[in-house]
């Protein structure tokens, strides 16, 4: 089951939704076993749905120079993923900044009492400096809500 959750105090992405302006969310989904951040990062960067976003993000990023492996960055070896660099790693726990700089995608897993795990995903969208959010962003919330809550559905069915 995936679930709307309240951001961890810890959670990298805490920066934004303390941050006048912003959107931020998160979700959350919980399996019986371990998984480590790494094993997450591929599970989600490499599902069915995450590549329909990649099949757009292609064709955007046409004859730029574009990392397309998650391994390295979930390794601590690489800064930059597709259309995101890392703009902070903690204990379990990663954000990722677009190119642009207005989005942030927020994963993170915790360790659950029994050997089980909760998987997070979060995004937060950042306003131009000392503008609101745009309408069309504002409008599109809900759709963007089902989308990060697909997205962590997919992942988890990589890991179970």
């Amino acid at each position: 089951m995936i679930r709307a959750c309240i951001l961890p105090a810890d959670a990298l992405l805490q920066r934004y939704a303390v941050r006048a302006g912003c959107y931020t969310d998160c979700f959350e989904t919980a399996l019986p076993q371990k998984v480590a951040l790494p094993a997450f990062l591929d599970a989600f960067y490499g599902s069915w749905l995450f590549g329909l976003e990649k099949l757009v993000l292609r064709a955007h990023l046409r004859g730029k120079p574009v990392n397309w492996d998650i391994a390295p960055v979930a390794a601590g070896t690489a800064e930059a993923y597709a259309a995101w660099t890392v703009e902070g790693r903690g204990d379990g726990q990663i954000l990722m900044c677009d190119l642009g700089g207005h989005t942030r995608s927020y994963l993170a897993v915790d360790e659950i009492a029994g050997g089980g795990t909760r998987l997070l995903f979060g995004s937060a969208v950042v306003p131009r400096d000392g503008h609101d959010l745009p309408w069309l962003v504002r409008a599109t919330v809900p759709l963007h809500r089902f989308y990060a809550r697909s997205l962590l559905r997919a992942a988890r069915a990589r890991l179970v």
